[in-house]
């Protein structure tokens, strides 16, 4: 007759198994049908203008959530439309707050639909670098976050199904997500809607702010240390 342990931590597994294999459909599901969802950034610039400033804040926050969980890309027009509409300290604050909504909420699905999953399935030679993750320390985790490198949206889930202590984690979110946030806002603000039509206005803007250029000589940097830190064995 089957030990009971063994009995417990079978069913176990095909819990976590599931629950792991509905955090993938899920996930699929979503980015699969963001693809047919329209999202027009002109109309959602025209929806906010009309709304006292409070409001439209709370309204852009929310929307800002609701819809790049669905669509990936829709950040990059998020980001554009609150630069050209709320400048570049409020925006990047407004940002700031969705992005750690965010973190909660993805950090939070991938821990308890994905987390399980890893600890009983990952194999042995995997296990090193799913205790090294888990060390990673707020230094680490405020580089990531300020380096204009790994998407958000992926590392919040990444974090969730490692090792990673969720209060660690939102420190670097709280506090290394606007160093890049800000940097980003500050350009669009300054460049505007010509950013994606003609590269050579980023370029202009760069050349006639030499301090900006100066400061965003720093995220080359800081990509260089993300990359030196995942390729590490250590």
């Amino acid at each position: 007759m089957p030990n009971r342990n063994h009995v417990h931590n079978h069913i176990h597994k095909r819990r976590s198994k599931i629950k792991f294999l509905f955090l993938l459909a899920v996930l699929g599901l979503l980015w699969y049908g963001g693809r047919f969802i329209n999202f027009d950034p002109e109309t959602l610039e025209a929806s906010l203008v009309t709304l006292p400033l409070a409001y439209s804040g709370l309204l852009y926050v929310g929307l800002y959530v609701a819809i790049s969980f669905f669509i990936f890309f829709s950040k990059d027009f998020f980001w554009l439309v609150g630069a050209m509409m709320f400048g570049p300290y409020l925006s990047a604050f407004l940002i700031w707050v969705a992005e750690m909504i965010n973190a909660f909420i993805l950090f939070y699905f991938a821990r308890h639909m994905g987390r399980s999953f890893v600890d009983h399935h990952l194999d042995e030679k995997y296990r090193h670098l799913d205790d090294k993750l888990g060390r990673l320390s707020f230094f680490w985790l405020f580089i990531f976050r300020a380096a204009p490198l790994i998407p958000y949206r992926f590392m919040d889930l990444g974090a969730g199904l490692t090792k990673i202590h969720f209060r660690r984690y939102l420190s670097a979110v709280v506090f290394g997500s606007p160093l890049k946030i800000f940097w980003i806002q500050y350009v669009l603000a300054g460049v505007g809607r010509g950013i994606f039509g003609k590269p050579s206005v980023l370029v202009d803007y760069f050349l006639s702010n030499k301090p900006l250029l100066y400061f965003s000589l720093l995220y080359p940097l800081l990509v260089i240390l993300v990359i030196i830190k995942l390729e590490s064995k250590d």
